[in-house]
């Protein structure tokens, strides 16, 4: 009976299925695999993290790239691009797509990512699968074409409202004010960030936007927006309305009230849905171990009881490059030793038994390592903010344990509003619990390194606080760790870096292709240049 390569279908072609066919690739090459992939996009994958830099002029489409569909397809992958899957046969493993024709599919990998959330506001289509009927001079930051009508605005210096004051608005704002816009932010709440930000460092974050030209609207409801009327009995977005009557003329609304992940797809199959696709330890969509989900897309709860990482909305996808791209380097693992293992007949039944049994698959873990409580960096010039965990607690909050045998909270605290700088540590135990970080750079850096770490705090809390005091670390400070964590998306080390800038990559595009330090967000890049400057001047020193 002859053996067939395994059928492995991926379904969306963002930034995570691309880390997940970048894997696999070598593999169809081979011809162990048979690798399908289908986007709705005319675009090969991209990295979606830096679209506003497209739309603002400070990048290009092709220097986002992450995948090559002509080398794809020289390596024996189908690529299906500008298509969409209607619906999912799981019994006959088929997929139907939008122009009637059928892939057929071993194992099933959805990375279907997430959709800008629209809101209801008069004048705008609230439809969610609906984003192409937004009316002109309305669009969300999602993909190249957004890119290219907010490009269209900046070039002319025009007028922009963002919507929504997390994350991805203050860094679209703050790129497109930097390139001449004139912007202004409308957000809930009295402060920007204000899920994951404290007051006091709100406050500094404010001072700072507006310090760079962006007017602020703070605690302001939306309800609708005018148009204009052009010639052909066309209509254009003119003012956004708000509720007290006001209007804010622009010439582009950018809507970043967050996003929403894909789910109708497997929703429609029967498979489990709650805050996104329901996946196990393993990211297993199903009991057969035919379907999985990744990326933005996917709800890590295996809804055991016993299980301490899972409980009632645990899981729910964080949105983030990293994770997606640790999901996608976990999975592939696994359908390799799959496909090592079994295969398919030449009938398409399977063969051999699939994937390995928990804890068998050479080389890999059985279960997808814990993430780390993420970490909001906000990657801007001359901006520079850090948050992380829970930074509710405030100077002088009764420090009484919250349980028997616990050790109470602390907070330490560093405001300079003069200059933009604060600081904000809240620990437990000497252990960093939550920070918040604006404006100093070096102390969130080493902050951050001590969070994600679980490491102790210094007993003198003053010590963090100077890092930004002074032109440079004191000798105490030591050598840095080779394997500490330089890339968060990545998870490229200080170490692999140094290595690739000593073997001879002079460039940060050099190094990012040695080590994929820099690929995800960009906030590394800098420290990357810094990392090939410091080994330029060793280079040049005289010996002796």
């Amino acid at each position: 009976m002859t053996r067939q390569p395994e059928r492995i279908a991926v379904v969306g072609f963002g930034p995570v299925a691309a880390r997940l066919v970048d894997e696999l690739l070598p593999a169809a090459g081979e011809g162990l695999i048979r690798l399908t992939v289908i986007g709705a996009e005319t675009e090969a994958a991209y990295n979606r993290v830096l679209v506003a830099d497209v739309g603002v002029g400070r990048t290009t489409a092709e220097a986002i790239s992450l995948a090559d569909e002509s080398g794809l397809r020289r390596q024996g992958t189908v690529v299906r691009l500008g298509r969409t899957v209607r619906r999912i046969d799981r019994p006959r493993r088929q997929l139907l797509l939008d122009d009637g024709s059928i892939e057929a599919y071993d194992r099933l990998v959805l990375a279907t990512g997430a959709r800008p959330v629209v809101p209801t506001l008069t004048g705008l289509n609230p439809d969610p699968s609906a984003l192409h009927l937004l009316p002109p001079g309305v669009t969300a930051l999602r993909d190249l074409g957004d890119a290219a009508r907010l490009r269209s605005v900046v070039a002319a210096r025009g007028e922009v409202i963002v919507l929504g004051g997390g994350i991805l608005g203050i860094e679209a704002a703050l790129a497109a004010a930097d390139e001449g816009a004139a912007v202004t932010v409308v957000h809930h709440g009295p402060r920007p960030l204000g899920r994951s930000i404290d007051t006091g460092g709100g406050a500094v974050l404010a001072r700072a936007l507006r310090g760079r030209g962006i007017r602020l609207v703070s605690d302001a409801r939306s309800s609708g927006i005018r148009f204009r009327n052009q010639p052909g009995g066309r209509h254009r977005f003119d003012a956004l309305v708000l509720d007290d009557g006001s209007e804010l003329p622009a010439d582009l609304l950018l809507l970043s009230c967050g996003v929403r992940p894909r789910t109708a797809l497997a929703e429609g199959c029967g498979l489990a849905v709650d805050a996104g696709i329901v996946v196990n330890h393993r990211l297993e969509a199903d009991v057969e171990s035919r379907v999985f989900a990744i990326g933005d897309c996917a709800q890590v709860n295996c809804g055991q009881d016993n299980c301490p990482e899972c409980g009632p909305g645990s899981g729910a996808p964080l949105g983030l490059l990293g994770p997606g791209w640790r999901q996608a380097e976990f999975l592939a693992g696994r359908l390799l030793a799959a496909a090592a293992a079994g295969g398919t007949t030449a009938g398409g039944k399977p063969q051999g038994a699939g994937l390995l049994p928990p804890g068998t698959e050479p080389g890999g873990p059985d279960r997808l390592p814990a993430e780390r409580p993420p970490v909001i960096l906000l990657k801007a010039r001359g901006v520079d903010m850090a948050a992380a965990g829970d930074v509710g607690a405030e100077l002088w909050d009764d420090d009484v344990p919250d349980e028997p045998g616990t050790d109470p909270r602390h907070v330490s605290q560093w405001a300079d509003p003069e200059h933009g700088r604060y600081a904000k540590m809240v620990t437990r135990g000497g252990v960093l619990e939550g920070l918040v970080c604006v404006g100093m750079p070096r102390t969130a850096a080493e902050l951050v390194l001590l969070f994600e770490r679980g490491a102790e705090l210094p007993a003198d809390r003053t010590a963090m606080f100077r890092l930004d005091a002074i032109e440079e670390l004191p000798a105490s400070a030591g050598p840095a760790d080779p394997d500490s964590t330089l890339c968060r998306c990545t998870g490229a080390t200080l170490g692999s870096v140094e290595d690739a800038i000593a073997d001879g990559c002079a460039t940060t595009d050099e190094v990012s292709a040695c080590t994929r330090a820099g690929t995800g967000c960009g906030g590394c890049k800098s420290r990357i240049r810094e990392l090939i400057e410091a080994h330029r001047g060793l280079e040049a020193a005289p010996a002796g």
